[in-house]
């Protein structure tokens, strides 16, 4: 499957996000639940998010150009940091209004119906989001991770909305209304710092993770028995691609033809265990005592 056909999962939480918004403001119109007010509130951002996640797809799937030769790709890193905003937001306005309830409660009506219409927006967000996640992590897509991130916690939001109406219906104690969505805006509050930073760090190109590396190096280390060592190993993340970098050092009296084959065989055995990995190789003379003073980024 290409980058271009991710957007069809987008599409699909789009969907999701107009039939869930739907129901939960209906929800919230049988009941007059603050709860289910927050819950609506998240699906609205659910479907900002989806609108803002299918742009920034679009965009990183271009292909290179003369002024991004490394691709487009970082475009999704902005997509979920907008999304996580977005979800701050929302939380806050949650808070606010749940406050104002302490103080003024309001009674709950026709909770069996707003329970069975929220229970229902759930499910979809539910079959939704499962889907999102297990793509994105098959396609290391932070966008579409992100975006099931959210619908997992929109579905944890609604479950613990439809308890809270559930206890207020059997109980008739109000006030346990505005505290379940205060306790659902500080989860919300929670994802939406997580999926920030996740992006954040991502912009800061950040190494692969120590699995991959650890991978990496067992590559290279196979060679080591040939004469053959290597430093400068540097890695950075960038959405759905990543790129490394490394020095190869071999007898100074090789071959230009040699050590280039040697260099092809590397980057192909490397590529196999990471298709979406760009690997550039650099060769070095292991004698000479210049080929140990270039390791830093800074070269000078």
């Amino acid at each position: 499957m290409n980058k271009t056909s991710l957007t069809r999962f987008i599409w699909l939480s789009v969907f999701a996000a107009v039939m869930t918004i739907s129901l939960k403001v209906t929800a919230y119109f049988l009941t007059g639940s603050v709860g289910l007010l927050s819950d609506a509130l998240e699906s609205i951002v659910n479907l900002v998010a989806a609108v803002i996640a299918l742009f920034m797809l679009k965009l990183a799937e271009k292909p290179p150009d003369e002024d991004h030769l490394y691709g487009h790709t970082k475009a999704e890193y902005f997509s979920s940091i907008i999304e996580g905003a977005l979800i701050v937001i929302v939380a806050l306005g949650i808070g606010a209004t749940s406050i104002d309830r302490l103080f003024h409660p309001k009674p709950i009506e026709q909770a069996f119906a707003g329970i069975v219409v929220s229970a229902v927006a759930s499910i979809i967000n539910l079959g939704v989001a499962m889907t999102l996640l297990k793509m994105g992590k098959k396609y290391n897509s932070i966008t579409l991770e992100a975006d099931g991130h959210h619908l997992i916690t929109d579905v944890w939001t609604s479950v613990g909305v439809i308890i809270g109406v559930g206890l207020v219906s059997i109980t008739h104690i109000q006030i346990l209304d505005p505290i379940i969505a205060l306790l659902v805006a500080t989860n919300i509050i929670v994802t939406g710092m997580s999926i920030m930073k996740r992006s954040s760090l991502g912009l800061l190109d950040t190494s692969l993770p120590h699995q991959d590396l650890i991978k990496i190096r067992e590559i290279l280390d196979t060679y080591q028995k040939r004469q053959i060592s290597y430093h400068g190993l540097r890695t950075r993340q960038s959405a759905t691609r990543s790129f490394m970098s490394v020095h190869i050092l071999v007898p100074g009296n090789w071959s230009v033809q040699k050590g280039h084959d040697l260099l092809e065989e590397i980057e192909l055995k490397i590529i196999q265990y990471f298709p979406k990995l760009t690997v550039f190789t650099h060769i070095e003379p292991i004698e000479d005592p210049k080929s140990q003073m270039d390791i830093s980024i800074d070269r000078s």
